[in-house]
Formats: structure tokens, C-alpha cells, sequence
């Protein structure tokens, strides 16, 4: 039993101390694990090079994206997600959807795609990634901020850079 409690407090350790970036062996394994791989993802380097020609996605809670969002980004949450709110997005638009690391977006992409929406993907590792590899997030009055959601303690590990907000 000690045994075990001292390997599961190594594991812990390693999955808290290493950098978050989807390069980093630990979290690209958490992200493997923890998303279905469901749907078309995209990384944010790709995203970087057509940023300008799609319709960002936002699938975090209101609080998360009244602190920083992805410059131009359109908030649909994820609790109370409504197709509905879309009926002014042609279906083939190019739309990625994101949110912290990339589960709750995964979930609003897939809604997305069987309502029909046919070339829209999931940000690979989700704003924490995009904070991480040194791109910019704003605040609601389109500035420039350091403030990120982190969701929670324990999902803010994988946040390595930028200021982590809780509340």
C-alpha cells in the first residue's frame, strides 16, 4: 500500500511539474487521453497561419472568456450551448472551436457537425496551448491581456504562461 502512495505521488509530481505544451510528453499523453479525437482538430500552428479566415469558437463559460479570449472570438459556452444562437453561420463556414484544453470544444464540435456544420475543427490543446506557444489573448475591450481562466488548480498546471485566473 505505501508502495503504491509513493508511485502515485511520483506520477502526480511528473504530470505537475513539466511544462504544458503540447510537445511536453505528459501533457500531450493527458491529451490523449482525455479527448475522444472525435472530430477534425487543428494545431495552433496551423490556426496561427489562417487565424484571419475563420470563426473562432469559444465554448468556455462566460466567466472563463470575459477574463481572455482569442482576439475576434465568438462565445457560445458549453453548459448552455444553443445550435440556435448559430443560424447566421453558413454551414461550410471554416470554424475552429476552442476552450481551456480542448474536451469541451471536442463536445461542441461534434453538436456542430451533426447539425451540419461540414469544416469546422477543434483547437488542439485549447487556449491554454495558444497562451503557451506566446500568442496573444484580449480582455472585452479588445486589449491585450495576460490574464487567462485556468479553470481550476488542478488544470491550471498545464498553463505555463500568462497570469492564471481563477474566479
Amino acid at each position: 500500500m505505501v508502495r503504491a502512495i509513493i508511485f502515485l505521488g511520483s506520477v502526480l509530481s511528473l504530470f505537475t511539474s513539466c511544462q504544458a505544451q503540447v510537445g511536453s510528453g505528459s501533457y500531450n499523453a493527458m491529451l490523449k487521453t482525455l479527448l475522444k479525437h472525435s472530430v477534425p482538430e487543428i494545431t495552433v500552428d496551423s490556426l496561427e497561419k489562417c487565424a484571419n479566415n475563420v470563426l473562432l469558437l469559444d465554448a468556455r463559460e462566460i466567466a472563463e472568456y470575459n477574463v481572455s479570449h482569442i482576439a475576434n472570438a465568438r462565445h457560445v459556452g458549453y453548459d448552455k450551448f444553443n445550435i440556435a444562437s448559430l443560424t447566421d453561420i453558413p454551414k461550410d463556414k471554416r470554424i475552429v472551436v476552442y476552450c481551456s484544453v480542448g474536451y469541451r470544444s471536442e463536445k461542441i464540435t461534434e453538436k456542430l457537425r451533426a447539425a451540419g456544420y461540414t469544416n469546422v475543427s477543434n483547437l488542439y490543446g485549447g487556449i491554454f496551448e495558444w497562451v503557451n506557444q506566446g500568442n496573444k489573448v484580449v480582455d472585452n475591450a479588445g486589449k491585450t491581456t495576460e490574464k487567462v481562466h485556468a479553470y481550476s488548480k488542478s488544470w491550471g498546471v498545464w498553463l505555463t504562461r500568462g497570469q492564471k485566473v481563477y474566479k
